[in-house]
């Protein structure tokens, strides 16, 4: 099973949250994709650019913050963080 944890936050608190789980037999990129996917529609927003700062911090922690600068849209909160959980 595969995991993922989507958070925003502004102020320092988080607006809303939701976890993306995923059992299918696809790579781990491709879960991540999917979910992020999934997530963006849940949240009504655009699908973030992955900078090479994000794919270096997703690699290292298995987590990554999105900013401002990865999104096209204004984005009404500080960033979205996606962290795995869970992972087989």
């Amino acid at each position: 099973m595969f995991r993922l944890w989507a958070k925003e936050w502004k102020d320092n608190r988080m607006l809303r949250d939701t976890v993306v789980c995923d059992d299918t037999e696809d790579t781990r990129t491709h879960k991540i994709f999917h979910a992020l996917d999934q997530i963006c529609r849940e949240f009504d927003l655009s699908v973030p650019v992955w900078l090479d700062a994000n794919i270096r911090e997703f690699q290292r922690h298995a987590k990554v913050r999105f900013y401002q600068d990865s999104f096209i849209d204004q984005i009404e909160f500080d960033y979205l963080e996606l962290q795995v959980i869970e992972e087989d």
